[in-house]
């Protein structure tokens, strides 16, 4: 006698398993307290208090690390045209761990609360190099798009002050998936030029 299966039955018990299985799985992840307890218990807390409260963690201390990230195909496809020479490449490198998140700005403290821009001879004594040889080099890279110079004031003498910034497309300090507003506007036009415009990745 052929057995008939119930593909209906068979489905629907699947599906609870699947369901026991997150059940379960929450629960492993948040100490062992089902999902329906907590959120009860968030729903309590948000009536007591009148505010909309939602589950987190506490942040870890790497969360407290800086870090700036070189978009490395860009970078691999720069110096596989011939784009950079060693000289700029060794500026890109020296200026990393001075880039400000989100800004992507060349400033003396990454660390502070509000960073200030450095100045071109302030740059080459963060660098140790000579004023002249970082001079040239902003120079050339602002002509090939990879950094940006925005008047920031005045210094001594009345000569203008510039402030720096980083093309995101090839070093990157902040979220990739939502670069600040005011880089896009430096960089827009940049990022048609001539081997820029065909960089295999595009944050923007």
């Amino acid at each position: 006698m052929t057995k008939v299966v119930d593909f209906g039955q068979a489905e629907r018990n699947a599906r609870k398993r699947d369901f026991d299985l997150e059940k379960l799985q929450y629960a492993l992840d948040h100490g062992g307290i089902p999902q329906d307890q907590l959120e009860n218990a968030m729903e309590l807390l948000s009536k007591a208090t009148g505010k909309d409260l939602y589950i987190g963690t506490k942040r870890s201390p790497q969360s407290k690390v800086r870090f700036a990230q070189s978009l490395q195909e860009n970078l691999g496809f720069l110096n596989a045209n011939g784009y950079l020479t060693n000289k700029e490449k060794v500026f890109l490198s020296d200026i990393t761990p001075f880039i400000a998140f989100s800004s992507n700005c060349i400033v003396h403290d990454i660390k502070a609360k509000n960073p200030v821009p450095a100045n071109v001879s302030e740059i080459a004594k963060l660098i140790g190099i000579s004023r002249q040889n970082t001079s040239l080099a902003i120079n050339s890279l602002v002509k090939k798009g990879l950094l940006f110079k925005g008047e920031s004031g005045v210094e001594g003498n009345n000569a203008k002050a510039y402030a720096v910034f980083v093309n995101p497309h090839v070093i990157y300090a902040g979220d990739k998936d939502s670069v600040n507003e005011a880089l896009q506007v430096m960089f827009h036009k940049a990022m048609k030029m001539p081997i820029l415009k065909d960089l295999p990745d595009k944050l923007f």
